[in-house]
Protein backbone atom coordinates (compact mmCIF):
# COMPACT_ATOMS: atom_id res chain seq x y z
CA UNK A 1 0.00 0.00 0.00
CA UNK A 2 1.50 3.35 -1.06
CA UNK A 3 2.23 5.80 1.70
CA UNK A 4 1.24 9.09 1.65
CA UNK A 5 2.52 12.31 3.46
CA UNK A 6 -0.38 14.40 5.46
CA UNK A 7 0.12 17.41 3.30
CA UNK A 8 -0.81 15.47 0.03
CA UNK A 9 -3.24 13.37 1.94
CA UNK A 10 -5.23 16.75 3.06
CA UNK A 11 -4.88 17.81 -0.90
CA UNK A 12 -6.21 14.34 -1.70
CA UNK A 13 -8.98 14.27 0.22
CA UNK A 14 -10.16 18.01 -0.44
CA UNK A 15 -9.91 17.58 -3.91
CA UNK A 16 -12.27 14.53 -3.67
CA UNK A 17 -14.27 16.79 -1.49
CA UNK A 18 -14.82 19.27 -3.87
CA UNK A 19 -15.98 16.84 -6.63
CA UNK A 20 -18.44 15.38 -4.17
CA UNK A 21 -20.10 17.83 -3.54
CA UNK A 22 -20.33 19.49 -6.64
CA UNK A 23 -21.43 15.83 -7.65
CA UNK A 24 -24.52 16.50 -5.07
CA UNK A 25 -25.63 19.64 -6.75
CA UNK A 26 -25.51 18.59 -9.70
CA UNK A 27 -27.78 15.44 -8.77
CA UNK A 28 -29.95 17.97 -6.81
CA UNK A 29 -30.54 20.27 -9.93
CA UNK A 30 -30.06 17.75 -12.88
CA UNK A 31 -30.58 14.26 -11.98
CA UNK A 32 -33.47 14.66 -9.37
CA UNK A 33 -35.46 16.23 -11.69
CA UNK A 34 -35.10 13.80 -14.39
CA UNK A 35 -36.33 11.24 -11.69
CA UNK A 36 -39.34 13.08 -11.02
CA UNK A 37 -39.95 13.27 -14.47
CA UNK A 38 -39.94 9.05 -14.66
CA UNK A 39 -42.36 9.03 -12.10
CA UNK A 40 -45.04 11.19 -13.20
CA UNK A 41 -45.44 9.69 -15.90
CA UNK A 42 -47.22 6.96 -12.85
CA UNK A 43 -47.90 9.11 -10.70
CA UNK A 44 -49.89 12.60 -11.03
CA UNK A 45 -49.35 13.79 -7.09
CA UNK A 46 -45.97 15.59 -7.42
CA UNK A 47 -46.07 15.62 -3.38
CA UNK A 48 -46.32 12.03 -3.65
CA UNK A 49 -43.18 12.03 -6.56
CA UNK A 50 -41.39 14.17 -4.23
CA UNK A 51 -41.59 12.26 -1.20
CA UNK A 52 -40.19 9.39 -3.20
CA UNK A 53 -37.37 11.10 -4.38
CA UNK A 54 -36.17 12.72 -0.83
CA UNK A 55 -37.10 8.63 0.38
CA UNK A 56 -34.86 7.49 -2.37
CA UNK A 57 -31.87 9.74 -1.12
CA UNK A 58 -31.64 8.93 2.43
CA UNK A 59 -32.25 5.24 1.64
CA UNK A 60 -29.41 5.43 -0.77
CA UNK A 61 -26.47 6.91 1.52
CA UNK A 62 -28.39 4.83 4.58
CA UNK A 63 -27.61 1.84 2.43
CA UNK A 64 -23.80 3.20 1.30
CA UNK A 65 -22.74 4.12 4.50
CA UNK A 66 -23.49 0.46 6.05
CA UNK A 67 -21.95 -1.16 2.89
CA UNK A 68 -18.84 0.81 3.31
CA UNK A 69 -17.85 0.28 6.89
CA UNK A 70 -18.30 -3.56 5.65
CA UNK A 71 -15.77 -2.74 3.84
CA UNK A 72 -13.87 -0.91 5.33
CA UNK A 73 -13.98 -3.63 8.79
CA UNK A 74 -12.01 -6.22 5.67
CA UNK A 75 -9.79 -3.44 4.64
CA UNK A 76 -8.17 -2.62 7.87
CA UNK A 77 -8.11 -6.23 8.73
CA UNK A 78 -5.79 -6.66 5.60
CA UNK A 79 -3.76 -3.49 6.04
CA UNK A 80 -2.75 -4.21 9.23
CA UNK A 81 -1.16 -7.29 8.80
CA UNK A 82 1.84 -5.23 7.41
CA UNK A 83 1.04 -1.48 8.65
CA UNK A 84 4.19 0.21 10.53
CA UNK A 85 2.18 3.48 11.67
CA UNK A 86 -0.59 3.88 14.87
CA UNK A 87 -4.40 3.48 14.30
CA UNK A 88 -4.82 6.90 13.02
CA UNK A 89 -2.61 6.10 10.01
CA UNK A 90 -4.16 2.84 8.96
CA UNK A 91 -7.69 4.52 9.25
CA UNK A 92 -6.47 7.19 6.75
CA UNK A 93 -4.71 3.91 4.58
CA UNK A 94 -7.72 2.30 4.73
CA UNK A 95 -9.96 5.18 3.46
CA UNK A 96 -7.29 6.25 0.78
CA UNK A 97 -7.27 2.31 -0.32
CA UNK A 98 -11.19 2.05 -0.54
CA UNK A 99 -11.28 5.38 -2.40
CA UNK A 100 -8.47 4.04 -5.14
CA UNK A 101 -10.68 0.83 -5.45
CA UNK A 102 -14.20 1.60 -5.46
CA UNK A 103 -15.18 -1.37 -6.93
CA UNK A 104 -15.27 -3.19 -3.59
CA UNK A 105 -18.59 -1.88 -3.37
CA UNK A 106 -21.07 -3.92 -5.08
CA UNK A 107 -23.80 -0.80 -5.64
CA UNK A 108 -26.26 -3.25 -7.26
CA UNK A 109 -26.82 -4.68 -3.76
CA UNK A 110 -27.39 -1.28 -2.14
CA UNK A 111 -30.14 -0.34 -4.67
CA UNK A 112 -31.79 -3.80 -4.60
CA UNK A 113 -31.70 -3.03 -0.91
CA UNK A 114 -33.01 0.69 -1.24
CA UNK A 115 -35.75 -0.82 -3.53
CA UNK A 116 -36.62 -3.05 -0.95
CA UNK A 117 -37.21 -0.51 1.85
CA UNK A 118 -39.10 2.08 -0.16
CA UNK A 119 -41.37 -0.87 -0.95
CA UNK A 120 -42.31 -1.57 2.21
CA UNK A 121 -42.38 2.39 3.49
CA UNK A 122 -45.73 3.35 4.78
CA UNK A 123 -45.43 7.18 3.30
CA UNK A 124 -45.13 5.84 -0.12
CA UNK A 125 -47.41 4.05 -2.65
CA UNK A 126 -47.57 0.74 -2.63
CA UNK A 127 -45.80 -2.09 -4.87
CA UNK A 128 -48.65 -2.53 -6.81
CA UNK A 129 -49.09 1.11 -8.26
CA UNK A 130 -45.49 1.81 -8.95
CA UNK A 131 -42.17 0.03 -9.21
CA UNK A 132 -39.23 2.43 -8.13
CA UNK A 133 -36.89 0.14 -10.47
CA UNK A 134 -38.02 3.34 -13.01
CA UNK A 135 -35.41 5.61 -10.63
CA UNK A 136 -32.52 2.58 -10.50
CA UNK A 137 -30.06 5.11 -12.18
CA UNK A 138 -30.71 7.84 -10.38
CA UNK A 139 -30.51 5.56 -6.88
CA UNK A 140 -27.48 4.08 -8.29
CA UNK A 141 -26.09 7.57 -8.25
CA UNK A 142 -26.55 8.41 -5.11
CA UNK A 143 -25.40 4.85 -3.75
CA UNK A 144 -22.12 5.55 -5.37
CA UNK A 145 -21.81 9.14 -4.21
CA UNK A 146 -22.35 8.14 -0.65
CA UNK A 147 -20.35 5.64 -0.77
CA UNK A 148 -17.13 7.86 -1.53
CA UNK A 149 -18.15 10.43 0.42
CA UNK A 150 -17.48 8.38 3.32
CA UNK A 151 -13.79 8.28 2.09
CA UNK A 152 -13.31 11.33 3.07
CA UNK A 153 -12.04 12.63 6.35
CA UNK A 154 -14.66 13.57 8.06
CA UNK A 155 -17.34 12.20 6.20
CA UNK A 156 -20.14 13.84 4.21
CA UNK A 157 -23.76 12.61 5.07
CA UNK A 158 -27.25 13.80 4.97
CA UNK A 159 -29.43 15.31 7.37
CA UNK A 160 -32.70 13.03 8.48
CA UNK A 161 -35.73 15.17 7.97
CA UNK A 162 -39.11 14.67 10.20
CA UNK A 163 -42.35 16.07 8.54
CA UNK A 164 -43.92 18.37 10.57
CA UNK A 165 -40.49 19.96 12.24
CA UNK A 166 -39.29 23.67 12.52
CA UNK A 167 -38.15 25.08 9.88
CA UNK A 168 -34.91 25.70 9.95
CA UNK A 169 -33.93 28.74 7.47
CA UNK A 170 -29.93 27.50 7.61
CA UNK A 171 -30.27 24.19 6.90
CA UNK A 172 -33.43 24.66 4.16
CA UNK A 173 -34.29 26.43 1.29
CA UNK A 174 -38.70 27.21 1.22
CA UNK A 175 -40.06 25.42 -2.44
CA UNK A 176 -41.85 28.12 -4.43
CA UNK A 177 -44.74 26.60 -3.64
CA UNK A 178 -44.55 26.97 -0.29
CA UNK A 179 -46.81 28.96 2.25
CA UNK A 180 -43.96 31.33 3.31
CA UNK A 181 -45.41 32.42 6.67
CA UNK A 182 -45.71 29.03 7.89
CA UNK A 183 -43.60 27.83 10.30
CA UNK A 184 -43.30 23.94 10.26
CA UNK A 185 -42.24 21.61 7.55
CA UNK A 186 -45.15 19.54 5.77
CA UNK A 187 -42.66 17.25 3.97
CA UNK A 188 -38.70 17.68 2.53
CA UNK A 189 -38.23 17.14 -1.25
CA UNK A 190 -34.13 16.80 -0.56
CA UNK A 191 -31.74 16.51 2.54
CA UNK A 192 -29.10 19.02 3.44
CA UNK A 193 -25.59 17.73 3.25
CA UNK A 194 -23.77 17.68 6.10
CA UNK A 195 -19.99 17.59 7.87
CA UNK A 196 -19.65 16.86 11.64
CA UNK A 197 -23.08 18.45 12.33
CA UNK A 198 -22.32 21.58 10.00
CA UNK A 199 -24.70 22.10 6.91
CA UNK A 200 -22.48 22.51 3.88
CA UNK A 201 -25.55 22.34 0.80
CA UNK A 202 -29.19 23.69 1.98
CA UNK A 203 -31.96 21.28 1.15
CA UNK A 204 -35.21 21.92 0.18
CA UNK A 205 -38.51 21.63 1.81
CA UNK A 206 -42.14 22.60 2.01
CA UNK A 207 -43.82 24.77 4.51
CA UNK A 208 -47.90 25.02 4.99
CA UNK A 209 -49.85 25.74 7.80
Amino acid sequence: VKTWSPARCRRANASRRACLIARFNFIYAKERLDAEILLKKFICDIEVVQRIIYVAALESFRSAKKAFWRIKIGVKETLAIDHCGGPASLEIAALNYIACHKDLYDVCCSVQEVICCMNVNPKLPCPENIDFNVINSFIRELCCLAFSMQTLCPPLDVAFGIDGELFNRRMYYRSCDSDFTAPFVAYHIWPALMENGTVLVKGEVVTRK
